[in-house]
C-alpha cells in the first residue's frame, strides 16, 4: 500500500493490498472465535476489549497528531473536512462517511483527507463488532442441532457463515455495477472478503488433512496464490469496477496462500519467516496508520510537491514512527495490566480517547468558525455597498483592479459558498432515481414561472437568478442533476443502470418543461461525459446534435429558452479555494490562461437558433480577460472547487444576466 500511494504508476493495482488484509483478518479472527467460541455476553466484552487494546491506542495517537499537523500546516479550506473525517475515524465509521461523499460529484475536487485510509479499519472494526455475535448465535443453533458434537457444530457454524458470504458477494456484484464509487467503501459489500478468510478458518481441519502430506501441491498452491495477487496488483487499476468480480483475484490468491500453509524450501511462503519480513509484519499496523497522513501532509509542511528523494524520506519516516509506536504504544498498552484488568478500564480508555479527540475536533472547528465569521462580516458590508469594482463588476468597469484590493470572500467560506439546492438536498445524485424539484424566488401572485434546467453547471447560476427574482417577481423551479446533461440520448456512466436512469431523468425533464407551464426556460450544462456508443472523434458533433434536439423540443413547446454558455473551469488546479489559501500573498498564482474556456456543444447548438427563440448568454468576459482567466475577481473567489461558481460571485453576475432573462420573458 505504501508503494502504491507514493508511486501509483509503478503499481496501479496496489490498492488490492487492502483486500489481502481483509482476508487475513477474517481468517485469524474466525480461527480464534472457533477455537474459543463466545458463549455469553461477558465473552463478547472480553473479545472486544482485546481488540480495543490492540487497535485503538495507536489509532488515537495518529488521529490526534494528524489533526494537529493539519491545523498547523494544511490550508484552512481543509480544516472542516479533515475534522469531520477524523471524527468519523475516531468512531470507526470513516468508510460510511466516504461512501456518502463519493456519490457527490462536487466532492471530486476535494483534496484527499489525511485519514481517509481509516475506511478499511472502519470495515474491519465493524466486522469485529458484528461477527462474534453472529458466531455466538450460530454456535447456539449448532449446539442444539448437532447435540454437542464438535465436528458437526463447526460444520453448522461454517454453513451459516457461508450464507452471509454469498449474500455479501451478491450485493457486491450488484452495487459495484450500479454505483461503484459507493460500493468501494460500504461494509456489506466488503464482508464477503473477510468472510472468505472466515470460511477457510471453518474448513481448516478438512483442508489441512487434504494437504498434509502433499508437499508439492502445497508449494504449487502457495506459488499460484502469490502470483495471482502480484498479477492483480499490476493488471487491476483505478478504471476497473471494484470490488465486484475483480476482487476475486486478490481474495482467492490470499486464500490459496493461507490454505497452502507451505513450508517446503521451494515455497514462496518460506520468505515470510525471514526476520526482516517478520519485523515488517509486526509493525505493519502502525505503518498503515502513519503512511497516509505523512504522504498527504508532507507537501504542506515543506511547501512543494514531493520529489523522488522526499518520497523516500516519507518511507523512512513512516518506518521510524511505526517502530516507535509499536514499541511505546502498541506493546505497552496491548496487554498491560492497568489497562486490561479489570475489563472496565479498557472501555473507560476507549471512552476517554474518543472524548479527547471529539474535543480536539471541536476546537479546530471553533477556530475555523472564528475565521469565517470575521470574513462573513466583511463580505456582508461589501455586499450592502458593493461599489463599482465588487465581484464581476471589476472586469466590467474600467479602472478596477481585476483581483480587487482586498479578498472579501476568504477561502474557507468560498469552499462552502454553494447554491441553496445543496443545503436543501434538492439535487439528483448517485443513481438518478430521485425526483427532486424545488422552488425558489417569489411567492407573490402573478410571478413569472422560470425553470432552471441542467446539471451542476446550471445549478451554480441559481444565486444570480434569485437576485433577479427578488427584483422582478420570478418564481424559479429547479431541475438539477449531477453530471447528467439534458439530452434525449444515452450518456455513458459506466453502467447500464446509471445510463438508463440518466436518460429517464432527462426524458422526464424534457416532458415537464415542454408543456407550456413555464414562461421561461434557463438552461446550462457541462457536457463532460461521453455519449454512449459514439466514437471519440465524433463526440463533439454528436453532443451538439443531441443538445439541438433538446432545444427543438423546447421550441416546439412554445416556451422561450435562455442558454447560458458553460463557464471556464480551472483544469490546472485541483481546488481553487485550496490554492488561494496557500497563496494569499500572490492571488495571481491561482489564475490560468484563457485555455480554461472549454468547448460548449450546448452553446454551439443554441447559436443556430433565432435569438427570439433561443437566446445565448456568454458571460465569460466577466471571468476572463483577453489572455487570463481569474480565480479571484473583484475581491471574490470565483469557484468553490475547480469549476463551480461561488454563490457570491454568481450573484455579482446577476446584473449582466438580467437583460437576457427579462427580454426573453417580455417576448413570451
Amino acid at each position: 500500500m505504501v508503494v502504491y500511494h507514493l508511486w501509483p504508476a509503478a503499481l496501479p493495482g496496489g490498492f488490492v493490498g487492502v483486500d489481502v488484509f481483509l482476508v487475513v483478518s477474517g481468517f485469524l479472527i474466525t480461527t480464534h472465535l472457533l477455537e474459543h467460541p463466545p458463549r455469553r455476553p461477558g465473552d463478547l466484552a472480553a473479545f472486544w476489549g482485546r481488540r480495543i487494546r490492540r487497535l485503538l491506542p495507536a489509532s488515537f495517537l495518529v488521529l490526534l497528531v494528524t489533526l494537529a499537523l493539519s491545523w498547523l500546516f494544511a490550508p484552512i479550506t481543509q480544516w472542516g473536512e479533515t475534522a469531520r473525517q477524523i471524527l468519523a475515524s475516531t468512531f470507526y465509521v470513516e468508510n460510511w462517511a466516504l461512501a456518502a461523499s463519493s456519490v457527490d460529484y462536487l466532492a471530486a475536487d476535494t483534496a484527499p483527507s489525511p485519514v481517509q485510509h481509516f475506511w478499511s479499519l472502519g470495515v474491519e472494526e465493524q466486522f469485529y463488532l458484528g461477527w462474534p455475535i453472529l458466531v455466538l448465535a450460530l454456535a447456539w443453533v449448532a449446539r442444539r442441532a448437532s447435540r454437542g458434537a464438535d465436528d458437526r457444530s463447526r460444520a453448522w457454524i461454517t454453513a451459516g457463515l457461508a450464507v452471509v458470504v454469498v449474500a455479501s458477494f451478491a450485493w457486491s456484484l450488484h452495487l459495484t455495477a450500479a454505483d461503484p464509487a459507493r460500493a468501494y467503501f460500504e461494509t456489506p459489500v466488503r464482508v464477503w472478503e473477510l468472510g472468505a478468510g472466515a470460511l477457510l478458518a471453518g474448513l481448516a481441519p478438512a483442508v489441512s488433512r487434504g494437504l498434509r502430506d502433499r508437499v508439492a501441491l502445497r508449494s504449487l498452491l502457495a506459488w499460484s496464490g502469490v502470483a495471482t495477487i502480484v498479477v492483480g496488483a499490476f493488471l487491476i487499476d483505478g478504471s476497473t469496477p471494484f470490488p465486484g468480480t475483480a476482487a476475486l483475484v486478490p481474495v482467492l490468491g490470499t486464500v490459496a496462500v493461507i490454505a497452502a500453509h507451505a513450508d517446503s524450501p521451494r515455497s514462496p511462503t518460506r520468505a515470510f519467516a525471514l526476520r526482516p519480513v517478520q519485523y515488517l509484519g509486526s509493525i505493519s499496523y502502525s505503518v498503515y496508520l502513519w503512511h497516509w497522513p505523512l504522504i498527504v501532509l508532507f507537501p504542506y509542511v515543506v511547501g512543494h510537491e514531493r520529489n523522488l528523494l522526499e518520497s523516500g524520506a516519507v518511507v523512512g519516516l513512516t518506518l521510524v514512527l511505526a517502530a516507535l509506536t509499536k514499541r511505546y504504544v502498541e506493546d505497552r498498552l496491548r496487554g498491560s495490566r492497568p489497562l486490561g484488568v479489570p475489563l472496565w478500564r479498557t472501555y473507560v480508555f476507549m471512552a476517554v480517547g474518543m472524548a479527547v479527540l471529539t474535543l480536539a475536533v471541536t476546537g479546530v472547528r471553533a477556530d475555523l468558525d472564528r475565521v469565517t465569521r470575521a470574513s462573513a462580516e466583511r463580505l456582508t458590508a461589501a455586499v450592502a455597498d458593493p461599489g463599482a469594482c465588487f465581484g464581476a463588476a471589476a472586469l466590467a468597469n474600467d479602472g478596477c483592479e481585476p483581483h480587487g484590493t482586498e479578498l472579501l470572500l476568504e477561502p474557507a467560506s468560498a469552499a462552502a459558498d454553494k447554491p441553496d439546492p445543496y443545503r436543501d438536498d434538492c439535487w439528483v445524485l448517485g443513481d438518478f432515481t430521485d425526483q427532486k424539484v424545488c422552488t425558489y424566488g417569489s411567492t407573490a401572485p402573478g410571478a413569472s414561472e422560470v425553470a432552471l434546467i441542467g446539471n451542476s453547471h446550471a445549478g451554480h447560476w441559481l444565486p444570480a437568478l434569485q437576485e433577479i427574482a427578488e427584483a422582478e417577481n420570478l418564481r424559479i423551479t429547479t431541475y438539477l442533476v449531477s453530471e447528467c446533461f439534458t439530452v434525449p440520448v444515452e450518456i455513458e456512466f459506466g453502467s447500464a443502470e446509471r445510463n438508463a436512469a440518466c436518460m429517464a431523468w432527462n426524458e422526464r425533464v424534457l416532458r415537464e418543461t415542454s408543456d407550456g407551464r413555464f414562461d421561461l426556460l434557463v438552461v446550462s450544462n457541462r457536457t463532460a461525459r461521453p455519449l454512449a456508443g459514439v466514437a471519440p472523434q465524433d463526440q463533439a458533433d454528436a453532443a451538439e446534435q443531441a443538445h439541438r434536439a433538446s432545444l427543438e423540443r423546447w421550441r416546439e413547446g412554445g416556451t422561450p429558452v435562455v442558454v447560458i454558455r458553460d463557464t471556464p473551469y480551472a483544469t490546472e488546479i485541483k481546488n481553487v479555494p485550496d490554492c488561494i489559501a496557500e497563496h494569499l500573498d500572490d492571488l495571481a498564482a491561482c489564475d490560468g490562461d484563457r485555455g480554461r474556456e472549454q468547448p460548449d456543444p450546448l452553446a454551439r447548438a443554441a447559436a443556430s437558433f433565432p435569438d427570439d427563440e433561443v437566446a445565448l448568454v456568454d458571460l465569460t468576459d466577466l471571468i476572463c480577460a483577453d489572455e487570463t482567466c481569474y480565480s479571484t475577481v473583484g475581491g471574490v473567489i470565483v469557484y468553490f472547487d475547480s469549476g463551480h461558481l461561488t454563490g457570491t460571485f454568481a450573484r455579482s453576475l446577476a446584473p449582466y444576466l438580467r437583460p437576457a432573462v427579462m427580454s426573453a420573458l417580455a417576448a413570451s
